[in-house]
């Protein structure tokens, strides 16, 4: 008898504390950013470009990160990869071409035919393919840029395309280069001989001589010292690279976060547009530059996440309390004080940061004021940001409203008392009150702010550019405002729903048994969930970008009661829970006593 009433009571109570007690996992992103990729996989080779990085598999499959190009089908027998600024190339074992991306100037129609390629470059909005015969072929935009055919009665055994210039090294040992000249990236320095290996940045081209020294020229005004002992060369924007013979790496150009280069043995190199990759002895890849777009992939490891951010630019919140930043087109510098967060917010180009203290820190854009949070700055429970207004909820149940005002989405209403959850869209706010009740205000020529009767039993709520969402307590989802590209739709069955996050134009709703359900705009893939479909713990939807936990736990989900995640229900979770639950008590006894 005494073992029921314990099991009844430790399952009502933990279910409880299980939801405020933290899980962590690994970041997974699709749509307009891809992070979370495994680089500790074997890599033979990688490549860079303007925000997408590939790394070319010992099986012959192609792993793409940052940009949204995945390879296409069937992934396999590829021996060479190259990417542009938003095209990608990938050389297969039969000497084919396969190109994909962005093909609205003509970069991914392959010339037929599509036979004996031995070698490919990719660069701004062109490409090149190298023939068995020794010959170049080219396609895409390249008139512009002054363009010249190759002489075809040249025998070429290496390419390598700039921004807007492009090289070929011959036979000979002689470099010949066509393109653009502004900087003078196409006059090859006397002696022009004795060139084993190529490489062409933005606007400045990149020689490695058979003396195992560099040769630089055109706009890069730094140049090797000591220039000895190099056997390989890369070039990316502003940058170049060149790996020594023991294994060793040398960066020059800038900015100083791409020439700190990682202490590490390399027996590969790439350069995209100011970022870095190697490959290591034991095939994995290391990243490092710029993550604007997510071409750094994120931190390592990518694991003790608890939480993730993302509307252009994407944060994740480790479980030890600091923050990560995952990419995207703006990313902001996190504050000095990178240390004991506990929610964080992300608006259309700034971030909050919720302190376990009660303290917001801001950052990032601030022309409205976003980032001014009002005195005091303390008691804060929650926040919420929107396009360029910020939300903080205190500990009495007040809002506190701060930055772009035009529409009063700032304009708490009144009584401002009783609210447990915030969330902010392009121009408005939401507010959940203790009664399951939901309060908007703000622009509302959606009707972004009509929220749907009976306005009752919500536990949570979501809101992004023009919609608004709320989680009712059975489990169900209720969405309105801008329908256009279908956000508002939620799939059937609308059941057993334990999550929401809506995105610039999609939405994501997390399903009790771990998996995820997208729906809305999909023009960046952002509805196109990863495989296997299973084990996350916490979403969050942007610009047509999906983010998304995956847990690091043995069970793919929360089981009520498991509260050291060993997915049984025992003794040993009832002591956890008696435990934290006393202490916390006897710390604040005015408190709810329920366990953090």
């Amino acid at each position: 008898m005494r073992k029921n009433i314990w099991f009844s009571t430790l399952m009502i109570l933990s279910a409880v504390y299980s939801w405020g007690h933290a899980q962590s996992g690994s970041i997974i992103g699709w749509g307009a950013h891809r992070v979370g990729v495994d680089l500790s996989q074997q890599f033979k080779a990688v490549a860079g470009g303007g925000g997408t990085s590939l790394g070319l598999k010992k099986d012959g499959s192609i792993e793409v990160w940052g940009g949204n190009y995945p390879a296409p089908s069937p992934n396999a027998d590829f021996v060479a990869v190259s990417v542009g600024n938003s095209h990608c190339l990938g050389l297969k074992d039969n000497g084919s071409i396969v190109a994909w991306g962005n093909n609205a100037l003509g970069a991914c129609d392959v010339p037929q035919p599509n036979i004996d390629f031995i070698a490919i470059a990719a660069s701004m909005d062109y490409s090149l393919g190298l023939k068995q015969d020794g010959t170049i072929v080219s396609w895409g935009m390249m008139v512009p840029y002054g363009y010249e055919p190759f002489p075809s009665d040249c025998q070429y055994t290496a390419i390598a395309a700039g921004m807007r210039h492009y090289l070929a090294l011959k036979e000979d040992g002689s470099i010949v280069a066509y393109g653009d000249n502004f900087f003078g990236q196409c006059n090859v320095p006397n002696p022009n001989n004795d060139f084993v290996a190529i490489a062409a940045g933005n606007d400045f081209s990149v020689g490695l001589k058979q003396d195992n020294s560099i040769v630089v020229w055109g706009n890069i005004p730094f140049s090797p010292s000591p220039n000895i002992g190099y056997k390989a060369i890369a070039a990316g924007q502003g940058l170049y690279m060149g790996l020594r013979q023991d294994g060793t790496v040398c960066v020059w150009g800038l900015p100083d976060d791409v020439t700190s280069v990682p202490d590490e043995v390399f027996i590969s190199i790439a350069a995209g547009y100011n970022y870095c990759l190697g490959i290591k002895e034991d095939g994995t890849v290391v990243a490092w530059g710029s993550n604007a777009g997510g071409q750094c992939n994120i931190p390592v490891p990518n694991s003790g996440f608890t939480a993730v951010s993302g509307y252009w630019s994407c944060l994740g919140l480790r479980l030890n309390g600091s923050i990560a930043v995952l990419g995207g087109p703006s990313v902001a510098k996190i504050p000095d004080s990178n240390t004991n967060f506990k929610s964080i917010a992300s608006g259309e180009d700034f971030h909050l940061g919720l302190k376990e203290n009660g303290i917001i820190s801001a950052w990032g854009d601030n022309q409205y004021g976003q980032c001014n949070i009002p005195s005091p700055n303390a008691n804060f429970i929650a926040i919420a940001a929107g396009w360029e207004h910020s939300l903080g909820l205190k500990n009495d149940g007040t809002v506190v409203a701060w930055g772009n005002n035009n529409y009063g989405q700032c304009n708490v209403p009144s009584p401002n008392v009783d609210f447990t959850a915030i969330a902010a869209g392009l121009f408005h706010s939401l507010g959940l009150k203790r009664d399951g009740s939901i309060v908007a205000w703000g622009a509302n020529y959606q009707r972004q702010c009509n929220t749907p009767e009976p306005n009752s039993d919500f536990i949570a709520i979501s809101a992004n550019y023009h919609q608004s969402m709320g989680l009712k307590r059975d489990g169900s989802i209720a969405a309105w405002g801008y329908n256009g590209a279908g956000a508002c739709n939620v799939p059937s069955p609308n059941t057993e729903f334990m999550a929401i996050s809506m995105g610039y134009d999609h939405a994501l709703g997390l399903k009790q048994d771990g998996s995820i359900i997208a729906w809305g705009d999909n023009n960046s893939g952002e509805c196109d969930i990863p495989s296997p479909n299973t084990g996350f713990i916490a979403i969050a939807a942007g610009q047509g970008l999906s983010l998304a936990i995956k847990s690091d736990d043995m069970c793919n989900y929360v089981i009520a009661g498991d509260l050291n995640y060993d997915c049984t229900v025992n003794l040993n979770d009832l002591a956890i829970m008696v435990s934290s639950w006393l202490v916390d008590c006897n710390n604040d006894p005015t408190s709810l006593c329920i366990p953090k």
